[in-house]
């Protein structure tokens, strides 16, 4: 199962799972359907959810949309952002898993130059299966400090540097507009 946080893509899949109910749970907050999470707008408005005052947010979803969101990330990972599970400790129908999300920071986040570097975020998951093998219950646990945090190294850029730098070179992300 491949997990897409691009809304028009989210939609296809939203679409294969409704025959289940699912719900998804982001660092032991409260759990969310599919439903709940396209309304907050996608993978990373609902996965970088966080109590810290505005003022300290490298990330605001509270002031990102699910197009807005994927342009800033699309962008800054113009290769991608790829999932990987590292590690399975638990088969089913409790499945425990390692992951390592990463990419290279190739283009600008919100101001900041792109650095180059790899970015990586490791995190735990749990998949919980019904008797049927489905998917009824996804949790993840990971400090989002991991991403974010490398993203605001590179220098401040003014509004002409960091235009331009806005489309993918990856052709599945660059035909999705």
């Amino acid at each position: 199962m491949v997990l897409i946080s691009d809304l028009r893509l989210n939609f296809k899949w939203v679409f294969f799972i409704t025959k289940f109910q699912i719900f998804i749970i982001f660092k032991g907050r409260k759990p969310i359907t599919l439903e709940e999470k396209i309304k907050l707008g996608g993978g990373y408005n609902a996965s970088l959810q966080t109590s810290l005052p505005a003022e300290y947010r490298l990330y605001d979803p509270k002031q990102e949309t699910a197009e807005t969101s994927n342009k800033l990330f699309t962008s800054t990972f113009p290769r991608g952002f790829a999932l990987e599970i590292v590690q399975v400790y638990t088969g089913p129908p409790l499945i425990v898993y390692k992951f390592r999300h990463w990419a290279y920071m190739e283009g600008p986040y919100k101001g900041h130059a792109p650095t180059g570097e790899l970015i990586e975020l490791y995190g735990i998951g749990i998949f919980e299966l019904d008797e049927n093998k489905n998917i009824v219950k996804v949790e993840q646990f990971y400090d989002p400090a991991q991403l974010l945090g490398p993203l605001v190294k590179g220098p401040k850029l003014d509004d002409s540097a960091e235009k331009g730098k806005e489309l993918s070179s990856c052709p599945i992300l660059k035909s999705l507009g």
